[in-house]
């Protein structure tokens, strides 16, 4: 940590999402000197002054005033998938970094033209993949990078989440339940999260893919509660994904990687949420258990991590190629399940 400070600009609505969650990491980020809020429509100034204090020093109802006016360093943008990229281009066009709700677009094409303002002004472009900051995550990626588990051979992730969710008229209402303005359904909103991390621990890019998507819960929904694809990754290795709304209440989760000298399992839900398995060296033939802590996780270390690197100019949790490449990934394995084709990605 340093001692420079910046301003951030919240803009979100009523449809904005983990707008609670990000104003707490606002509040715990030392390096985030100021912040201002554009909120269309008066939904979230109370929560935001509840949370922030005097760190809030203004409220606009126009994210295009806010940006002229304050010119903040940061932009934090939470708003509809349909609906947000003009935003994020309007904050780089002022010269904001964007830290940037996903998926933030409801078709890739439009995303990755982001991307490219964002490179030719050197600002930037953050999806909030939060799970990559959390402690377990850290760890494994360091294992597999030192060679613990030798050179991976294969993975295999899940994240399941409820169905109940699915059967209440008000979330058939939300952005996020419907195609046109969300873009896709579980896979989209959740499972590109374990699709990151399928690429973030191992080091490797998915480059190929076949699927299938389906509403297998039968709820009067157009974007799919199950996905499931098989991946091929750049660093010569296979993977597979089952993503789904399939429980009652609560989630499922893990990411085992395969390596040619052990295994890494992660349970992020778990207390024990990492384990690994080595064939030789000081652990030969034991399985051990992380002894690290859970905690901080979440979005709070991400949104921290992210004001800090904008403050400092250092690397960003996430890069803009990374932020492009788990939307790419999410929009080839829906082009795969429509068309019954494998898909190759740029």
């Amino acid at each position: 940590m340093t001692d420079n400070k910046i301003k951030v600009g919240v803009i979100t609505n009523a449809g904005g999402a983990h707008v609670g969650a990000y104003l707490q990491g606002l509040a715990a980020s030392p390096e985030c000197e100021q912040v201002v809020l554009a909120d269309a429509d008066g939904t979230w100034e109370k929560p935001a002054r509840d949370e922030l204090g005097e760190k809030l020093t203004a409220v606009y109802r126009d994210y295009g005033e806010m940006l002229r006016r304050e010119q903040p360093q940061l932009a934090l943008v939470t708003i509809e998938a349909r609906l947000a990229p003009p935003v994020i281009e309007a904050a780089l066009e002022q010269n904001c970094h964007v830290f940037a709700e996903k998926p933030s677009c409801v078709r890739v094409d439009d995303f990755a033209r982001l991307v490219d303002l964002a490179d030719r002004r050197h600002r930037y472009l953050m999806l909030a993949l939060a799970n990559r900051t959390n402690p377990e995550m850290q760890a494994a990626r360091g294992l597999i990078a030192e060679g613990k588990i030798g050179r991976v051979f294969g993975v295999e992730a899940h994240i399941i989440a409820d169905q109940t969710r699915l059967t209440s008229p008000d979330y058939h209402e939300k952005w996020y339940a419907q195609k046109s303005r969300a873009g896709g359904g579980h896979l989209i909103w959740l499972g590109i999260h374990w699709l990151d991390l399928t690429m973030y621990v191992t080091g490797s890019s998915i480059d190929r893919v076949s699927g299938f998507t389906a509403n297998v819960g039968g709820q009067p929904l157009d974007v799919e509660d199950s996905a499931v694809a098989a991946l091929s990754y750049d660093g010569g290795f296979l993977g597979a994904i089952t993503s789904g709304y399939y429980l009652d209440r609560s989630y499922h989760s893990h990411i085992k990687v395969w390596g040619s000298d052990g295994w890494l399992l992660l349970e992020p839900i778990r207390d024990q949420p990492l384990r690994w398995y080595s064939n030789s060296g000081a652990t030969d033939g034991e399985v051990v258990v992380w002894p690290g802590e859970k905690e901080p996780r979440g979005y709070t270390p991400f949104v921290r991590a992210a004001v800090a690197a904008v403050a400092d100019m250092t690397d960003p949790p996430i890069s803009n190629a990374d932020s492009l490449r788990a939307l790419r990934t999410v929009y080839a394995i829906y082009e795969a399940a429509e068309t019954g084709r494998t898909v190759t990605l740029e």
